[in-house]
């Protein structure tokens, strides 16, 4: 009996341990994958979040915990429920060894107060391009193959069109940041919502797949685009938006029209990249599990993904925006892949910048180099 009821107690743990395994490696998957809240920090930023010790709106100042994220030089969106606002370059050390100061730009919505939970995230620009950039738009809908995708569409005079795709842990205000230049450049603009975003269908099974299935969001976008007048299409992705981007110039039927890439902090190693999204929310002794769970409920496929990060395929000129700092996109694995094809791909890195947020660390030194890019494009 006693041997029985020990075997019986070891198995019950087991099963337990078991169970409680599976469980973690299926949330890790999610929260890899998983769509987020507006308040969720992305890819790139620390799911902590900081604190606001205080603020000063008259001098244009903030006060932030001193973190890897606060450090950051550049623009950045701060994001809490219920509360959106924007900051600039870093000040200095704040009234205390672990607080600095940063130039506070505005407050979108809501009210910032000493205590609030803040974090950061790439979107510095908040609602749509009339309201945040006075830039002429319209509201339209792009027929998907899960239902109607809304989309922004900013009037242009040429008759190539740039669409603008964002990736994990923002929404279609990210693209935003490069739409001034692209009005002053005279593009249309089309910055379509994708499965899974705020007022668009859900996907089927409640996550991400970096890409694999999302780019057929994108495709639906440029058959739109075609429709209504665009001859040459640009597309510009961030993240697994970039992803999608590839896997459209790659699969699309409107391939044709592609005339240029934009890939910023694309996930060319998927492998390491859904590592890196599970290890910011897994314990390590759990993290090969929750990887595994991923990879399962993504259903990627390891053929294809590997084949499109391969750029012997390409046809089309491609610049790459990677931050040496990225810790999702490894900047190595970009310069590798623009080795590879040094007639089409050009590589621009960028020193401190973390994931998709290049041209938050260098507003002018991103522009020069997308509107260089795009001017023979044109």
């Amino acid at each position: 009996m006693r041997v029985g009821t020990t075997a019986a107690v070891a198995a019950t743990t087991m099963l337990t341990a078991g169970a409680a395994a599976v469980a973690a490696g299926r949330y890790g998957a999610g929260a890899a994958l998983g769509r987020g809240s507006a308040a969720a920090a992305p890819p790139g930023f620390a799911p902590g979040g900081l604190t606001v010790h205080d603020l000063d709106p008259e001098r244009g100042e903030i006060t932030l915990t001193r973190s890897l994220d606060s450090a950051l030089p550049g623009r950045y969106g701060l994001v809490a429920p219920g509360c959106r606002a924007a900051v600039g370059e870093v000040l200095g050390t704040g009234p205390t060894p672990d607080t600095l100061r940063r130039r506070l730009e505005r407050v979108d919505s809501g009210e910032l107060r000493p205590g609030t939970r803040v974090r950061m995230t790439p979107q510095v620009f908040a609602g749509n391009p009339g309201d945040a950039l006075d830039l002429p738009y319209a509201e339209v809908e792009v027929p998907g193959e899960l239902g109607t995708l809304p989309a922004w569409f900013l009037p242009g005079t040429r008759d190539t069109w740039v669409l603008t795709v964002h990736g994990l842990g923002t929404t279609r205000e990210h693209p935003m940041v490069a739409m001034p230049l692209l009005d002053r450049m005279q593009t249309p603009v089309l910055a379509p919502c994708h499965r899974g975003d705020a007022g668009a269908p859900r996907s089927p099974d409640g996550i991400g797949h970096l890409g694999a299935t999302e780019w057929r969001d994108l495709d639906a976008a440029m058959r739109y685009a075609v429709r209504h007048g665009a001859n040459r299409i640009v597309l510009h992705g961030w993240s697994t938006g970039a992803s999608m981007a590839l896997h459209a110039a790659a699969h699309s039927a409107l391939r044709a029209h592609i005339s240029g890439l934009v890939l910023d902090s694309p996930l060319l190693d998927w492998r390491a990249a859904v590592r890196a999204l599970v290890a910011r929310r897994v314990p390590g002794p759990l993290l090969p599990l929750a990887v595994r769970a991923a990879r399962a409920r993504a259903a990627l496929d390891p053929e294809r993904l590997d084949r499109l990060a391969d750029p012997s395929w390409l046809t089309v000129p491609t610049l790459v925006l990677q931050g040496r700092d990225d810790p999702i996109a490894d900047w190595s694995t970009a310069r590798q892949f623009a080795a590879a094809r040094p007639e089409l791909v050009t590589l621009d890195v960028f020193p401190d910048a973390t994931h998709a947020a290049s041209w938050n660390a260098d507003q002018e030194g991103y522009e020069e180099t997308l509107r260089r890019f795009l001017t023979p494009l044109m």
